[in-house]
């Protein structure tokens, strides 16, 4: 089923007899049980003032539309959210409104916030076809804003996005990327750390220990980065890594990879999500055995290629994060894609989905791997 406006959503979802999948792009692949209902045809820019840095628009638009309108104005998505397609085997476009529903966050996350953050309103029908509207179009009239964020990264668990209010900003003048060479899994935590804590302001921080290279973001004014990195490379000189800089064309091109898992694209096997302290990275990892592993967000994110079928969570046991499957074998699908809630947690989330969804439309793995 594929709904055209806010009030065929509405016709729909009352008229539901069991539950929804929810879809925009499906481009992350492996969406749950229940009839297809695609959101794809909610789709166009409502309102965009470049000068306010504000955007409206309907949840099935696609991210590369806004983007183009973005672009024409100097401006960007700031969250920078990952296009799934290549490395899910995937078609079809990715939407900004299963974009906040899964909270798609990049490389850029750990310097100025989630998608989340960038969200200032939505519109959505709830499990009863209810049309509920919260938040504004600016910071200081943002009514409702706590309900808001609560909507970014529910995964269509509360209700169907349908209008998206977000903030923008504009895109820098340049960027470069300095490069370490041949630091181990520790040494290359410790330096992005070190990175991070400096004023230099790193909007972005990232290993691949396969390659042995580590990167650091910086973007700005052109005279402002290249001092920069200069001062960085002079900070992290007693790391002892071959140290060299990438001018912007390379640097963009090399983080829309890293965003993206580029060096999982085409590979077999399970893929995972793992959040957890930067300090705990490297035993977690050395801990997965994973067949391939990246570090992003200065070790925060790791992402693991696993051998298929392979229960990642009983392997790490405990410890300060979460662990997220993507992308599955067959015999891994019994596997629950998100990790599973304290009980505490789960009290609150069902309380919550009791009053949005008490028919138990939206199912939990609707949207989880939908965007």
């Amino acid at each position: 089923m594929r709904v055209a406006s806010e009030a065929e959503l509405v016709e729909a979802i009352q008229g539901a007899a069991g539950p929804l999948s929810l879809r925009g792009g499906n481009t992350r692949g492996m969406a749950g049980p229940g009839a297809a209902l695609s959101l794809a045809g909610l789709r166009g820019i409502n309102l965009y003032e470049p000068g306010a840095l504000t955007l409206v628009a309907q949840a099935g638009t696609p991210v590369a539309e806004i983007e183009t309108a973005l672009a024409a104005e100097g401006q960007r998505l700031a969250f920078e959210p990952m296009d799934h397609r290549a490395l899910m085997g995937t078609t079809g476009e990715p939407t900004i409104g299963g974009v906040f529903a899964a909270n798609v966050s990049g490389p850029r996350r750990l310097a100025v916030g989630a998608a989340r953050d960038f969200l200032l309103g939505v519109r959505f029908v709830d499990g009863q076809g209810y049309v509920i509207k919260n938040g504004g179009r600016v910071m200081k009239n943002v009514t409702g804003y706590d309900l808001v964020k609560l909507l970014a990264g529910s995964r269509g668990t509360l209700g169907a996005l349908t209008e998206v209010s977000l903030k923008v900003l504009p895109e820098p003048e340049t960027s470069a990327t300095l490069v370490l060479s041949d630091l181990d899994d520790p040494a290359a935590i410790a330096a992005m750390a070190q990175a991070m804590r400096s004023p230099f302001e790193v909007t972005a921080a990232a290993h691949d220990p396969a390659q042995r290279r580590t990167y650091l973001r910086l973007e700005g004014f052109e005279a402002s980065v290249t001092y920069r990195i200069g001062r960085l490379k002079d900070l992290l000189s007693a790391t002892g890594a071959a140290l060299e800089s990438l001018a912007a064309e390379q640097s963009i091109t090399l983080w829309r990879d890293l965003r993206d898992v580029a060096a999982f694209h085409g590979a077999l096997g399970d893929v995972w999500r793992v959040h957890c302290r930067p300090t705990e990275a490297p035993a977690l990892a050395a801990k997965a055995g994973a067949e391939a592993h990246l570090y992003d967000w200065a070790g925060g994110l790791i992402w693991l290629r696993m051998a298929p079928g392979t229960d990642l969570r009983a392997r790490l046991g405990r410890y300060d994060g979460h662990a997220t499957l993507l992308r599955a074998d067959e015999a891994a699908q019994a596997l629950p894609r998100q990790e599973p809630e304290a009980p505490g947690v789960a009290r609150l989330t069902a309380g919550l989905r009791a009053k949005f969804d008490p028919r138990g439309i939206f199912k939990a793995e609707a949207l989880a791997l939908s965007t």
